[in-house]
């Protein structure tokens, strides 16, 4: 259940201003079809299933000593980059393809996972956590919670909620869960 959790809070923090939002975002306001963008998030869960895949071989590869310095390092690294802001490509923003708002959206969102900071937290949660079913259903979750909202309120959530503080408490998630993953705390592995 922890990593369910975890998952879920980690990524849903991580997703607030990150480009996939502001693709959520711009799709809603393109396509104007919000069942459809929403149902073509949730198939970014092939991404999140692959990096869980990716995360849990990398567990067994390793030795657990390996692996927790090489997860520890990796949270201390999201921690940094959490720090720094997104934006997205103009060429994704002008997107209108002949695949529709659910074609259009499962694409842009598949191309936009791949190396995002959503897909590189769950290889490394799925690293962390044996139960990697648990983490990809926490980071899908996550992720919904973050960009479904954004499709149906877009420019009123983010004109509300501090991008900065939101991405401030995610680094500061990731910066702890790294530190105790480095000492051991809890004996994680």
């Amino acid at each position: 259940m922890e990593a369910l959790l975890v998952s879920t809070g980690v990524v849903a923090l991580g997703e607030m201003g990150d480009k996939t939002q502001l693709l959520a975002i711009i799709l809603a306001a393109t396509f104007r079809k919000p069942w459809q963008i929403v149902a073509g998030i949730f198939t970014a869960v092939v991404n999140h299933a692959a990096a869980g895949a990716l995360g849990g071989w990398v567990a067994q590869a390793m030795g657990p000593n390996i692996l927790r310095w090489v997860i520890g390092a990796s949270f201390l690294a999201m921690a940094a980059w959490m720090l720094i802001p997104d934006k997205i490509d103009d060429d994704a923003a002008k997107t209108k393809s002949r695949f529709g708002a659910f074609g259009t959206t499962v694409v842009t969102f598949f191309l936009a996972e791949m190396g995002d900071k959503t897909q590189i937290a769950t290889v490394a949660l799925a690293a962390r956590y044996p139960d990697v079913v648990q983490v990809v259903i926490g980071t899908t979750l996550g992720m919904m919670l973050a960009d479904a909202p954004a499709v149906f309120l877009g420019e009123k959530i983010a004109a509300k909620v501090s991008m900065r503080l939101v991405h401030g408490v995610a680094a500061v998630i990731f910066g702890v869960l790294g530190l105790l993953t480095l000492f051991n705390v809890g004996n994680l592995f």
